[in-house]
């Protein structure tokens, strides 16, 4: 009877433990979430983050990316006479023939959420929609996003036109970086001068409530305005099929976050985005995980000048860890036994990987602290050669062959002199 309650009570206490730690972790009504650390990429909380979602107009953080990089923001484009007609959704009346500047598209696409100025911008940096949504997928894939597809530049609905919530963390993480572009994301207005086709200016307005709304949401219990402390982006999506999503980022006390919501309803959109955020800023904390020029340790070198190589930390190293575990994380030193010169100063050597809960939440490079050059010796150059020729037992039998032979001429031509002097005297 003993051993029955003492079971019970360690299944109760199990249970509220993990209820306990589940606990801390926010609802989500979204069908895919996630929370990223925007400067590492480290995930801090996912929730079906692969599976397969459609992005609507959040598409626009890659078409936007992709135009800041590659366009002329100060460039003049005509409009092309057929996207006005076929484009549906969100627009900014675009007429054919109306002369606009790349950036007066950009900020279009990014704030009013403009279907027609992404179409304009994909035709006109790719000379046409499905050229430009090649490029779209291979920058997605180098970016990381390696489970999207894009057919066109808006987000409008197709059923080939998809993403997910990891991806798009890693888009937006790559936008982010780009100053322009954050500039522009953290904007809720922007107003384009008027045009050859309009005679009155166009007054943008962004549909991310996050930046400036004081409407009232119901998050864990408390009423709080939509407008969220330390927001700076990013982007809104909704089509009937992928229903309302959005691509947030804020930054605290010097650490910034992502997150995004796929596939919910109405302002839980803005409610799954406060409780993610929220998440991240009351629960992690920003550690010094490394330190530039720390040292690390000294390496053999083979064929070089100096007989080791020191490896120390190439930068230093700050990451989103849980508050109270600063102290867990512990090191995975990668290094070679040994390393072949010639090494240049700062070249990557090694990595160390930092690991909490058996779990690689970041890495950094260890770099060589000085220049290694190569020995220019024989005896290295042809002797430590894995393939060197002095390394053939054929080559030493012929080597004692011609010395033996050497030595026995010398020998006769030492006879023939001493008798020729026997002859003489």
């Amino acid at each position: 009877m003993r051993k029955f309650i003492v079971f019970f009570l360690v299944l109760f206490l199990v249970f509220n433990f993990e209820k306990h730690v589940l606990a801390n972790e926010p609802d989500i009504s979204a069908e895919a979430a996630i929370l990223i650390d925007a400067n590492t990429g480290t995930i801090l909380y996912e929730k079906n983050t692969h599976s397969k979602m459609f992005p609507a107009s959040t598409t626009k953080i890659l078409t936007a990316i992709i135009a800041i990089e590659k366009g002329n923001l100060e460039q003049k484009i005509t409009v092309d006479k057929e996207t006005p007609y076929e484009i549906k959704g969100s627009h900014i009346s675009l007429e054919p023939d109306e002369v606009l500047t790349m950036k007066d598209l950009v900020y279009a696409t990014l704030i009013e959420s403009a279907n027609d100025a992404a179409t304009v911008i994909g035709k006109q940096i790719s000379g046409s929609t499905e050229k430009f949504t090649k490029l779209m997928n291979s920058k997605a894939k180098e970016i990381g996003a390696k489970n999207s597809n894009f057919v066109n530049a808006s987000g409008l609905h197709d059923d080939n036109h998809y993403t997910t919530a990891h991806d798009l963390a890693m888009i937006a993480k790559y936008a982010m970086e780009n100053d322009l572009f954050r500039d522009i994301v953290s904007l809720y207005t922007y107003k384009i001068e008027p045009t050859n086709k309009k005679s009155d200016s166009r007054t943008l307005w962004s549909s991310n409530k996050l930046l400036y709304s004081t409407d009232k949401i119901n998050v864990d219990g408390k009423n709080v305005t939509i407008k969220y402390d330390g927001i700076i982006g990013v982007k809104t999506g909704y089509t009937p099929e992928a229903q309302s999503c959005l691509v947030a980022s804020a930054e605290r006390n010097g650490q910034r976050l992502i997150s995004v919501v796929l596939k919910t309803t109405g302002n839980n959109v803005f409610i799954d985005t406060h409780k993610l955020l929220n998440y991240g800023f009351d629960n992690f904390s920003s550690a010094r995980l490394a330190f530039k020029n720390e040292f690390i340790d000294n390496i053999d070198v083979e064929n070089g000048d100096k007989p080791i190589v020191t490896g120390i930390v190439g930068n230093d190293l700050y990451s989103l860890v849980p508050k109270g575990k600063e102290n867990e994380v512990k090191r995975n030193i990668v290094l070679p036994e040994k390393i072949s010169a010639p090494i240049s100063k700062g070249q990557v050597i090694g990595k160390i990987e930092l690991k909490l809960d058996d779990k690689i939440i970041d890495t950094v490079n260890i770099v060589s602290a000085m220049e290694i050059n190569q020995k220019a010796t024989f005896d290295v150059i042809a002797m430590n050669s894995k393939d060197s020729i002095f390394k053939k037992w054929w080559l030493w039998l012929i080597i004692l062959v011609v010395g033996w032979r050497i030595s026995v001429e010398f020998r006769r031509r030492r006879i023939r002199r001493r008798r020729k002097s026997y002859l003489y005297r």
